[in-house]
């Protein structure tokens, strides 16, 4: 029966049964293989009874074939089912144990809200990976405010210390919609509607104890035992929202919220989105003068100024340099294309519905609007093929291909490496974007490699070593990885299926050859190949999608590349499709945070700022300034009038690695006194050339050997790091 959206926006159906068939007779299959045998319908709870006392009472849910279910749902069928636990002290909660407790959490706060707020409608209220929400329809004249978070909570917090259950009753459609009639409620009232077209038989309700007696609310469910399964929550924030996401229907006030099983999981969430807060790249990124967003411009579209040009310049040069060691060839090519050349590739159509529109020449545009002929006829003719436009390219990898295509090729040119640092146009909605993570014009730091079947072992490990420099150099040591995989139903793939058995073994062996964690995700790849994706965990536990690997037999085949083998046949070349960063775009904007805009002294936009004490200091300071320009130094002299505190705070703002402060003494004895930004107090003096010499080295070697280390040894467990 097909699932339609219900009122806390999971999915609706009539397949939880009542009463329980007593005729069934379910073979349950655990996780470790084992089966148990039960001689009439059963539920989770009983089946976790048959295993223990202990997972009874720890079990909150299940899963049954993979479908997130309560306590009691009715198994009347052969099944594989997993029980969902709540976690004990220390241990890290599952996802669906999160899940059960937040969209519980859910109903306790719609409960609270109708007591602190009398004449609101609920709508409807889902977990979230972070929490929840609910949407509610609110008397004009009485909002709800954040002052009204304390009150709020209060009744959530009785209304979980009274560990009521959650109670699930069905009744038939006809007398469930008589039920919602009676109540009043639009919203609910179209819910089940809605549910009722899609071919729903039956509704059902989760009262928050004893149905008739307590609150209760229409809803799919799961949920967990009880309220007092919740440990801790806390109402978030308040944001506007639309009935059905439209604009032109009823305005909502969506509330938010989230709940963890224990008050110390939730202080570190809450310490998280503080820190998250002070690290936002939009704030830093403006504070450090690193880029700008501008309407006149347009959203998505990111400018890159002075201090934040010199950033991606340094990341550039240092993986520009990583490629020629592995015998890289840089290629440019232009931001459009012709339409043609994105049907060869497949890009166009299936990444149409993300990409700006064609552009079509003029005249002939004119011609067809003479013609009378509409949009959706244009539309069409573009897609069959039948007019011909450009496209503001979504990917370089069309291009390359044409590159290679440019001159034969023999098994001797192969590998062939081509690297661009090229710029691509997705058209992402407004409501997507984001900073810098989320943008409509990016620069890839792309390349594809055109090899052999029996090369391809060695590409991508070449590959996942220049991922390795990248994050051992920026300190992201905490990653995992996924390989992105065919969704066995999908239909979204082109090519040979032997093609893509081979294309997926290879990234499978080159991710367990890490050493690190990996998943298989099926319906993650790309429609031409599987792939490789590192995901980041940042200092503050954030996970990020950064860099990608992907082996690709199809697009070779789609453009009817070849090259001629030692036995001089004409051969397929299978490609590489890999980018370490990503963007630069979406990389800088993670980066900003990861390091918190203090970046170590080798990428900081500024590297240090001469800090005469007074006048009196002015001509050594100058000196010292234009000896370490003399070395490359990025470095800026400040002999402002304001008092020297001031200018050292100044600089603190601005995160510069190093501070050298010269007074009288300094200048007499040819030395500089020492700043290091997050160390609250002098270092120390160090001779000029000394100094000039560890900061040389330390911007060299990429931080593998500090100034610090060299003259402060003790001061380094002090600093500032990610």
């Amino acid at each position: 029966m097909p699932p339609v959206e219900c009122d806390c926006g999971h999915q609706a159906t009539n397949s939880h049964p009542y009463p329980i068939p007593r005729d069934a007779m379910p073979c349950i299959t655990l996780p470790d293989g084992s089966t148990k045998q039960f001689d009439q319908a059963t539920s989770p709870r009983a089946v976790a009874a048959s295993i223990g006392s202990g997972l009874a009472k720890a079990a909150i849910g299940a899963r049954i074939d993979d479908v997130l279910v309560d306590l009691d749902h009715t198994i009347d069928h052969d099944a594989s089912i997993s029980i969902i636990t709540a976690p004990r002290k220390g241990q890290t909660p599952s996802a669906d144990a999160l899940e059960l407790i937040r969209h519980s959490c859910a109903h306790v706060m719609a409960e609270a809200i109708e007591r602190v707020i009398p004449g609101v409608q609920l709508v409807y209220g889902p977990a979230l990976e972070y929490g929840f929400y609910y949407d509610i329809a609110v008397p004009e004249e009485r909002p709800i405010r954040e002052e009204d978070f304390e009150s709020i909570e209060k009744e959530m917090q009785s209304i979980i210390s009274e560990d009521r259950p959650f109670t699930r009753y069905e009744l038939g459609l006809d007398e469930g919609l008589d039920k919602l009639r009676q109540e009043g409620s639009k919203y609910k009232i179209d819910n089940a509607e809605r549910a009722a077209e899609a071919g729903s038989t039956s509704l059902s309700w989760y009262a928050t104890g004893n149905p008739g007696e307590h609150w209760e609310d229409l809803c799919r469910g799961p949920h967990a035992p009880s309220t007092g399964r919740i440990g801790a929550c806390k109402i978030m924030s308040v944001a506007a929202s639309y009935w059905h996401g439209d604009a032109d229907s009823d305005r909502l006030t969506r509330v938010y919220g989230t709940a963890f099983f224990d008050a110390a999981s939730l202080a570190t969430h809450l310490e998280h989105l503080e820190e998250a807060r002070q690290r936002d790249h939009r704030v830093i990124g403006r504070q450090l003068q690193l880029f700008a967003i501008d309407e006149m411009v347009g959203q998505g579209l990111i400018l890159w100024t002075p201090r934040g040009a010199v950033l991606r310049n340094e990341l550039q040069r240092f993986i520009g340099e990583e490629l020629k060691r592995q015998g890289y060839h840089e290629v440019f090519t232009p931001h459009i294309g012709k339409l043609d050349l994105y049907r060869t590739s497949g890009h166009y159509p299936y990444y149409q519905e993300s990409q700006y529109p064609p552009l079509i020449d003029p005249d002939q545009l004119q011609r067809l609007s003479d013609e009378g002929c509409s949009c959706a006829e244009l539309t069409n003719l573009m897609s069959d093929g039948d007019i011909e436009g450009y496209l503001l390219k979504p990917m370089n990898c069309p291009h390359h291909i044409r590159i290679y295509a440019s001159e034969p090729r023999s098994y001797r040119n192969l590998p062939l490496r081509l690297n661009e640092f090229g710029t691509v146009y997705r058209y992402e909605q407004s409501g997507e974007l984001g900073g810098m993570t989320r943008v409509r014009g990016f620069t890839q730091d792309d390349a594809h490699l055109f090899c052999t079947e029996d090369q391809v072992a060695a590409e991508v490990a070449g590959c996942l070593d220049i991922v390795k420099i990248i994050f051992k150099t920026l300190h992201m040591d905490d990653y995992r990885v996924r390989v992105g995989l065919r969704d066995p139903d999908g239909d979204k793939y082109v090519g040979n299926p032997a093609n893509w058995d081979k294309a997926e073994q290879a990234c499978r062996d080159a991710a367990a050859s890490q050493g690190v964690p990996f998943t298989e995700e099926p319906g993650e790849a790309a429609f031409y190949g599987p792939k490789i994706d590192f995901v980041v965990r940042d200092v503050i536990g954030r996970e990020w999608q950064l860099g990608t690997i992907q082996v690709d037999y199809n697009l070779p085949e789609r453009f009817d590349l070849s090259y001629v083998g030692s036995d001089n046949e004409r051969h397929r070349p299978v490609m590489i499709h890999r980018a370490p960063f990503g963007s630069w775009e979406r990389f800088v904007g993670v980066l900003i945070e990861h390091f918190a805009g203090a970046f170590p002294t080798w990428l900081a936009p500024e590297q240090a700022c001469v800090l005469p004490v007074s006048e009196k200091s002015a001509e050594y300071a100058n000196a010292v300034h234009e000896r370490l320009r003399s070395i490359g130094a990025r470095v800026t002299l400040d002999d402002s009038n304001d008092r020297l505190q001031a200018r050292i705070r100044n600089a603190a703002t601005m995160k510069i690695p190093y501070l050298f402060v010269v007074g009288p003494r300094d200048a007499e004895a040819g030395t500089v006194s020492v700043r290091a930004h997050g160390i609250e107090r002098d270092l120390g003096a160090i001779p000029l050339e000394a100094l000039i010499e560890s900061l040389d080295a330390e911007i060299a070697t990429r931080g593998e050997r500090t100034l610090q280390m060299d003259h402060f040894p003790e001061a380094t467990a002090d600093e500032e790091m990610p």
